[in-house]
This record gives C-alpha cells, sequence and structure tokens, in this order.
C-alpha cells in the first residue's frame, strides 16, 4: 500500500468513526495513532461518557472480529484465554478459545477484577498468544486491547500494576462533551443510533498493511538520541522515583511514525514526538513521595522535562 492510499484510508477511518463518537476527534485520533503503531489503549475516566462507543465504532469501521468483556471480581484467567477440555468421542483435549481470540478486545472496567485474571492479559499483550496446558496459540492478526478502567477511588477498584500498565502504548480520557458537542449528542442518540450507520472502510488485512507502511517511517539518528535524551532525563529527574523503562521509549518511537504518517509524511520530526509524548510516558511514571507531598502531577513533570531537552535541528 502507498503512503498516499494509506493516509486516504486513515481519514477515511477517522470521519467514520466521527459519526458516532461526537467532539472527540483528538481522541479518535490519539486511538488510531496507537492502532497504526500496533499498540494497545487505556482509557480512564468515568462511566458514561462514550468509551464502549469508541471501540464499537473502531471495529465497524475497520471490519474486525470484536469481543467485550465485562471486568468482574468473579472473572477468570480462563475466560481470557481459553481452556482445554477433554472430549471423550474423539479422545482428545480440544482448546476451547477465551475472549481474547479476536482483532480488538475490549477490556471494560478493567480495575475491577482480580489480578490474577489482570495478569492473564500480559502474554497477550506483549506477545499477540496465549498459552494454555503448555500449548501456545497465535491471536489473529492485528490484535488491540481497547481497555476501560474507572478512575481509581471509585467504589471496587484497584490500581493497576506497574508491569500491566507499561503494556499500554497510551492512556487517555475522553471526558466530558463541551456544550455544543452534549447538544449535538442528544438530538442525534434520541432519533437513531449512530453505530448503525457507520460503514467499514478497511478490514484486518487492510490494517496490517497500514501497520506495516508505519513500520516503514524514517526516522533519522537526530530523533533517536532526542527520544533518548527524554528517556534519561525521567530517570535522572528528582522528582521521580522510577522513569521511563525502553518498552516506553520503544512505544513513543513507534507512534510517532505513524503521527508522521497521519500528517502526510514519511519521516519524523520532532513536532511527531511532542504530539504524543506525555499520552505514551504519563502512565509509566512513579512519582517520588516528595512530588506527591507537593501534589505534582506526571503531566507537569513532563512538561518540565520536555522544555529542559534541547530539540534536534532537522533538514528536510
Amino acid at each position: 500500500m502507498s503512503n498516499n492510499n494509506s493516509i486516504k484510508t486513515v481519514r477515511e477511518i477517522i470521519d467514520e468513526v466521527k459519526k458516532a463518537v461526537i467532539g472527540k476527534d483528538k481522541i479518535i485520533i490519539k486511538i488510531l495513532l496507537a492502532i497504526l503503531a500496533k499498540g494497545h489503549i487505556l482509557i480512564e475516566d468515568i462511566p458514561g461518557v462514550g468509551k464502549t462507543t469508541v471501540a464499537l465504532s473502531f471495529s465497524k469501521s475497520l471490519s474486525l472480529d470484536y469481543n467485550r468483556v465485562q471486568f468482574t471480581p468473579d472473572v477468570l484467567p480462563t475466560d481470557i484465554t481459553g481452556f482445554t477440555v477433554y472430549n471423550k468421542h474423539s479422545g482428545s483435549f480440544e482448546f476451547k478459545p477465551g475472549a481474547s481470540m479476536c482483532n480488538l478486545l475490549l477490556a471494560d472496567e478493567i480495575n475491577r477484577t482480580s489480578s490474577k485474571t489482570q495478569s492473564a492479559l500480559l502474554e497477550i499483550m506483549e506477545e499477540g498468544r496465549v498459552t494454555v496446558d503448555g500449548t501456545t496459540h497465535a491471536l489473529p492478526k492485528p490484535f488491540i486491547v481497547m481497555a476501560t478502567q474507572n478512575p481509581i477511588g471509585s467504589v471496587g477498584t484497584q490500581e493497576l500494576p506497574e508491569s500491566q500498565l507499561d503494556r499500554f502504548m497510551i492512556k487517555i480520557s475522553m471526558g466530558y462533551p463541551d456544550l455544543p458537542s452534549e447538544v449535538e449528542i442528544l438530538k442525534v442518540k434520541s432519533n437513531y443510533n449512530p453505530l448503525e450507520y457507520i460503514s467499514a472502510v478497511a478490514d484486518a488485512e487492510t490494517l496490517v498493511s497500514l501497520q506495516k507502511v508505519t513500520e516503514n517511517i524514517h526516522v533519522d539518528d537526530k530523533i533517536y538520541i532526542y527520544v533518548a535524551n527524554l528517556v534519561e532525563a525521567t530517570r535522572k529527574h528528582p522528582m521521580i522515583k522510577l522513569g521511563i523503562s525502553t518498552r516506553g521509549a520503544l512505544a513513543l518511537m513507534a507512534i510517532s511514525k505513524s503521527t508522521a504518517l497521519l500528517k502526510g509524511r514519511d519521516y519524523v520530526i520532532p513536532d511527531d514526538i511532542a504530539y504524543m509524548y506525555k499520552d505514551v510516558f504519563a502512565h509509566r511514571l512513579i512519582l517520588s513521595s516528595n512530588a506527591k507531598i507537593n501534589n505534582m502531577t506526571p503531566e507537569q513533570i513532563l512538561d518540565e522535562i520536555f522544555r529542559s531537552v534541547r530539540q534536534p535541528e532537522m533538514s528536510v
């Protein structure tokens, strides 16, 4: 697939999702950038602001096989990974796939389930496969986890461990719609379900092709050094207890390529790094006790780091 065709398809996907997700264009773009970069998405927000609608809209516009799991304390790891069962007619054990055997898995309210069930997602998200009773089963390609969580402090919630958070390429918040968007949502959804009017403008094969185009976006050595300097600055900052891992650095590099593609370029510039920098890094940081006492947020510290690290000068 050529770059021009890729850009055209990407914009068509955005336009379709916008039919059902009103007034959240930036959120739509950020989610699609993560998908193009083969990343998983964590959406933290209160119930009822359209998190599930976003996932359904992407599954329809991309014509993806979609499963949804409502995470509660009684959800078991085998509900996600699958299990083997003895078939007395064939005299052998058979694998019964779990909810993860799909292209797009919506893990709804992931922070309400047990840590054991959460950990079942680790191999799935990192390797794109499940291992059950010693046998490994590959998941379909592409495979995307779009998880939602309620804000910590809501009834029945618990914090995701750092190892789990690190598997999500980005963490975003949808927030309430603005007043004009709220009015538009009330008008539209009072008369029909906009999800029914979303057309499939791509399929799983097309998305895999788009992901390959994204991978081939050029990155200059100056950009690699720039990202490494940003990462190093998080590890040395006095207000940060645990800085960005190498996985986090790779995530920023990958999503900067999809950002470049969306903007019609076949190469990355510093602005592409800046666009998704906080969405990729903020949820990976562990702040020091001093930072918490002073009510500092990861975003504030990342802004400070971003200003302190010099951007490379690029010749076009």
